[in-house]
């Protein structure tokens, strides 16, 4: 049997399997803020991930200043790209905090719908 996953990796790098609607406001929040930093040194960004054992795997990531990028892969290990990544430039974090939550709740069709730039 196919099991689904999501996970929330953080700001600070570390992995949130199953996170729950207060750990993603939490790490919008963050990002948000600009209160942490990525590894790099540069702006904290945050990633959401929904996919499958078996296949598809689906990810929203928000950086400071609200720029979102979304993206699907035909698996965990991005081998495939199934279509151009999804640009949203200087989203509200409410807006941010929805993607995810549709996310979580495997509603892709509705984050497909979204107004995104292409690439």
């Amino acid at each position: 049997m196919t099991q689904a996953w999501v996970v929330l990796t953080r700001p600070d790098g570390r992995d949130v399997a199953a996170p729950t609607e207060s750990q993603l406001a939490a790490a919008l929040a963050e990002i948000y803020s600009g209160a942490v930093p990525g590894p790099d040194g540069g702006p904290g960004t945050a990633v959401l991930r929904f996919g499958y054992d078996d296949g598809l795997m689906y990810e929203v990531e928000v950086a400071s200043g609200g720029d979102i990028i979304f993206a699907e892969w035909s698996d965990r290990d991005c081998e495939i790209a199934l279509a151009s990544p999804r640009r949203m430039a200087g989203a509200p974090q409410a807006d941010a905090l929805q993607l995810w939550k549709w996310l979580a709740q495997r509603q892709v069709a509705k984050i497909r719908s979204q107004s995104w730039a292409e690439g």
